[in-house]
């Protein structure tokens, strides 16, 4: 008798395009929906190594311009039409509202400060949003994933036990196939959620940074401005 099971055991292919292929409407829908969801979560992660590192690469490049000396007007005229990133598309907003606070006879409207700083602060939240940008995605696919390949693991093996009872055969030939189906679907829950997990957490301190160098460049040039308007 064990004989006869180890020889049914070693017929059974067991790969993963077989356990797939045997698999239940519903679990085979799970799955390629794990596995979607992987690789836009991949997508997603490679694209934001990309861009973080533009940015920052653009970031450290304008700081180097702005603290060269060179007056501050002159280089609002460089890049006024068109800001090659977001340091400079908020020193742009900045120096833009700056020269619309100034009236025909030269004197500074009212208030010119706090129009300037919420300028800024308004670039700021559009580049931060533009980083941020996927990674909600991210962090749902960490959070849903397990589940999702959960619910498949259950149906898949609720469809065994179904099979179980109709052949009325326990053989560890007969079970074992349903249940290694099944599991397929937890491991792929998980195989998609690790790597998003880490990554969103990698990727949202990376994009806290970022945004904190422009905010602390905003807070310097409106210093800056802030002299010239007690002067």
């Amino acid at each position: 008798m064990e004989t006869d099971t180890l020889a049914m055991a070693q017929e059974i292919d067991f790969s993963m395009l077989a356990l797939f292929a045997r698999a239940t409407f519903t679990v085979k829908v799970v799955m390629i929906l794990l596995l979607l969801a992987s690789f836009w979560s991949w997508a997603i992660i490679i694209q934001k190594f990309i861009n973080f590192r533009k940015a920052r690469a653009e970031a450290a490049e304008f700081d180097q311009a702005f603290w060269s000396g060179e007056p501050l007007d002159e280089l609002y005229e460089k890049i006024a039409h068109e800001p090659r990133g977001a340091s400079e598309r908020i020193f742009s907003s900045g120096m833009l509202e700056w020269r619309r606070s100034h009236r025909d006879d030269g004197r500074l409207i009212a208030g010119a400060q706090a129009r300037i700083d919420r300028s800024m602060d308004v670039a700021i939240a559009k580049e931060a949003e533009q980083l941020n940008a996927g990674l909600s995605f991210l962090a749902t696919v960490g959070a849903t994933a397990p589940f999702i390949g959960l619910f498949g693991t259950v149906w898949g093996i609720k469809h065994s036990f179904e099979q179980i009872a109709i052949s009325q055969n326990t053989n560890l030939a007969v079970v074992a196939p349903g249940i290694a189906e099944a599991l397929l679907a937890t491991g792929m829950g998980l195989l998609a959620a690790i790597p998003a997990v880490v990554f969103y957490n990698k990727l949202s301190a990376d994009s806290d940074r970022i945004v904190g160098g422009y905010e602390a460049f905003a807070d310097e040039f409106a210093t800056i401005l802030s002299r010239q308007l007690d002067a």
